[in-house]
């Protein structure tokens, strides 16, 4: 009886589950920490629950545009559904890494790096609304592994290195571009202030 009850005990940390098996038959999961005990037939099965980081590596991807960019992303993610992490997918972790990568190049392809249209989300000048559509793409793909996904925010973003010099080009020409519509409409406003004043006194 003795060691009946030995073989049963097992510990859990806080934010720690251990998934029980019986012959192969999925019997529940635990997640009360401590000291426990369990059938001692059960295969126990440990997973944790903490919050996790994934740092998705550089990927060379093409914008809404077709431009090549370089964008990399960092991800927070844990484990909520136990059995769905163990025994829908075949690793979790090996899972989340390949369907992050998968979602980043989803997201570059919805948006355009720089420069879009009237009130276009960009890569660039947009980071909160590419954030959250990074984070619904990820959720949506990381459903069926039982992951939560509590952030996604990207890390790096550049065009990628042989457009480099000539989107630097652009936008130094669109700079001068935009001050000399500036300089125009200064110009423009010191006339008609000055139209105003004559007429104000009746010249």
């Amino acid at each position: 009886a003795g060691v009946f009850i030995l073989v049963g005990l097992y510990m859990l940390q806080p934010n720690q589950a251990a998934i029980l098996n019986l012959f192969g038959r999925y019997a529940g999961t635990d997640r009360t920490e401590g000291l426990r005990w369990a059938n001692p037939f059960y295969v126990k099965r440990k997973i944790s629950l903490r919050a996790r980081n994934l740092n998705a590596p550089t990927l060379k991807v093409n914008d809404k545009r077709g431009n090549p960019v370089e964008i990399a992303s960092v991800v927070v993610w844990r484990v909520d559904d136990t059995a769905q992490a163990a025994f829908d997918v075949e690793d979790c972790q090996s899972y989340v890494q390949v369907q992050s990568e998968a979602a980043i190049r989803s997201i570059a392809s919805r948006f355009a790096y720089d420069h879009g249209v009237e009130h276009e989300p960009t890569l660039r000048g947009s980071a909160d609304e590419v954030a959250q559509a990074l984070q619904e793409e990820l959720q949506v793909r990381l459903a069926k592994a039982g992951v939560t996904v509590e952030e996604a925010r990207l890390t790096h973003l550049a065009y990628a290195p042989e457009i480099d010099s000539v989107m630097l080009c652009r936008q130094q020409a669109e700079a001068i571009i935009a001050v000399r519509q500036l300089i125009v409409q200064g110009s423009v406003g010191m006339v008609e202030s000055a139209l105003t004043q004559l007429e104000r006194n009746g010249v």
